[in-house]
């Protein structure tokens, strides 16, 4: 890992556990189950997934794993039918019911044949490492317009500096949520296979259908239906999945 993202890391782990823990603490732990893996209008896998999270969140900052397991792990594309995710991130709420927040993720692929502890950058004569480090901003508007606005960009590992941005729009019908999202993607003539675009387009289109099923008195389970396409290659899909 180069110096400057060791910077980064200890400097955020040193504000989070700086902060009093008498404050606004939570933990929580659960799972998504998908019909199949789509990231950013990408189809990552055609396999049902398993996507547990575990996430710490303590005035304003947030601390998380998240992953992805393909079942079964041989999938058609055995290298990302395993994935972990290391994310940390700050939020800030403005009085007008506005929100910002910041992020950075670790892309980490058990099943790429790369050991954990290898952090070569891609231009090391070695190969690349088995990490790659994405920051993002995030920009939510109030109740009234919850419109949402976020940008992301490789900064570490990737030759191209890949970028994404998306702007996401949620409303209700009849007890539905709905989340109507459109994304782009920056493109790069260095590494133009991240997203598949060596220039800027658009591909994730489509909207997220979330309605919570009482199964008892007590309890009831969400469930969700995605429908997405990516203009740029052409083609469409329909996710199903419920959150544990």
């Amino acid at each position: 890992m180069t110096h400057n993202i060791k910077i980064i890391f200890i400097t955020l782990f040193v504000c989070i556990t700086s902060i009093s823990f008498a404050q606004d603490l939570s933990l929580s732990v659960g799972a998504d189950f998908v019909s199949r893996y789509i990231w950013r209008g990408l189809n990552v896998n055609d396999a049902f997934n398993i996507q547990p999270s575990v996430s710490l969140a303590v005035s304003g900052f947030s601390f998380g794993l998240w992953g992805s397991y393909a079942v079964p792990a041989e999938s058609n594309n055995y290298t990302y039918s395993q994935e972990i995710d290391t994310y940390i991130g700050y939020n800030y709420a403005f009085e007008n019911g506005m929100s910002a927040g910041v992020i950075i993720t670790d892309y980490y692929y058990p099943n790429a044949g790369i050991k954990w502890g290898d952090f070569n950058n891609y231009d090391n004569p070695a190969g690349p490492g088995a990490h790659t480090i994405e920051t993002g901003i995030l920009l939510f508007g109030p109740k009234s317009f919850p419109l949402s606005l976020a940008g992301y960009v490789n900064v570490y590992d990737d030759a191209g500096y890949n970028t994404y941005f998306q702007i996401d729009y949620p409303v209700t019908v009849v007890e539905v949520g709905l989340d109507f999202f459109i994304g782009a993607a920056g493109g790069s003539v260095d590494n133009p296979g991240y997203y598949g675009v060596g220039s800027f387009n658009v591909i994730n289109l489509g909207v997220k259908a979330t309605k919570s099923i009482k199964i008892t008195e007590d309890y009831s389970l969400p469930v969700f239906v995605t429908f997405c396409m990516n203009p740029n290659k052409e083609i469409t899909y329909l996710v199903f999945g419920l959150t544990l």
